[in-house]
């Protein structure tokens, strides 16, 4: 499950606003490379969304089926900020909604005329 911890409103390349949701996943508990020590951590991801404002901001709190997943994706500089060092990533973390609740799209067969 995700939870929608907040909403943004942003502008696209040609300037137009849109809201994008903030999605939390599950607490995972994961094991340091660098001291073997493990700690606690969600991952988190921005969605794309056609609502308004007013409509997103109820949606804060909402849980919704699915999974925060890593996925490869170009290489790109990224400052931690909490140490303000930059590390070269070459992923990203997307919403995967669980396989029942994907709508997906209808393909309708050509109309054949059987009258010849």
């Amino acid at each position: 499950m995700v939870k929608v911890k907040a909403y943004h409103l942003r502008k696209n390349a040609e300037g137009q606003p849109y809201v994008s949701l903030e999605l939390l996943g599950e607490v995972e508990l994961v094991q340091s490379q660098n001291t073997g020590r493990f700690y606690a951590t969600t991952r988190r991801c921005f969605i794309y969304s056609t609502l308004d404002d007013i409509t997103a901001e109820q949606l804060v709190g909402t849980m919704f089926p699915g999974n925060i997943v890593r996925t490869s994706c170009d290489p790109y500089e990224y400052m931690i900020p909490e140490t303000g060092k930059n590390v070269m990533l070459s992923h990203r973390y997307t919403y995967m909604p669980e396989e029942t609740q994907v709508e997906k799209p209808v393909k309708t067969p050509a109309f054949v005329d059987d009258e010849d």
